[in-house]
């Protein structure tokens, strides 16, 4: 059992669904992983969720950034054996929100925390999914997964994670090896 890294991409936008009360119904176009058990990256379409789900059953846990709020909410749909609320997760936004007492964004950590940020932003999935171009949508969606698995290596490595705002500020973290 080895810890994933996890970040969904959808198919609308809250707008289109009524707001974020309706997350749920934004659907999956894509669902990218980071599989530390062998060093592998995968992208999940939506007719592979059910392939995802076994993974994610045998997982020892998975890491996100907005996992708890957004990517659960929308994958949960698509999964009839796991609760995706009980599966163990570590949600480096929450975490965060926590310590600092309020939200940052994956830019900001990403850029302060591994000197990178992110591809674009979820509107540019959503418009790849509209287009067709799904080797776009997947380098985005992985892109972020990766980010994301860097910047939890690296609190994992030095026990924070900094974000970039006006200035550069570091945040404690106290995160367990994914390997």
């Amino acid at each position: 059992m080895a810890l994933l890294v996890l970040d969904a991409e959808t198919k609308k936008t809250f707008q289109e669904v009524g707001g974020k009360a309706q997350t749920s119904a934004l659907g999956i176009s894509v669902v990218g992983v980071y599989n530390y058990a062998d060093d592998s990256l995968r992208a999940y379409t939506e007719d592979e969720m059910s392939e995802l789900e076994q993974l994610i059953m045998h997982s020892s846990g998975v890491v996100g950034f907005n996992i708890i709020g957004f990517d659960w909410p929308v994958m949960q749909p698509y999964f009839k054996n796991v609760k995706l609320a009980d599966v163990p997760t570590i949600d480096i936004m929450v975490d965060l929100q926590q310590e600092l007492g309020y939200r940052v964004r994956l830019e900001a950590v990403a850029q302060g925390t591994v000197g990178a940020g992110k591809s674009g932003d979820g509107l540019d999935a959503i418009k790849y999914y509209r287009e067709g171009n799904m080797e776009a949508l997947i380098k985005y969606c992985l892109d972020d997964v990766k980010v994301t698995r860097d910047v939890y290596d690296r609190g994992v490595e030095d026990n924070q994670v900094w974000f970039k705002g006006w200035e550069k500020y570091p945040v404690p973290v106290s995160w367990k090896p994914g390997k």
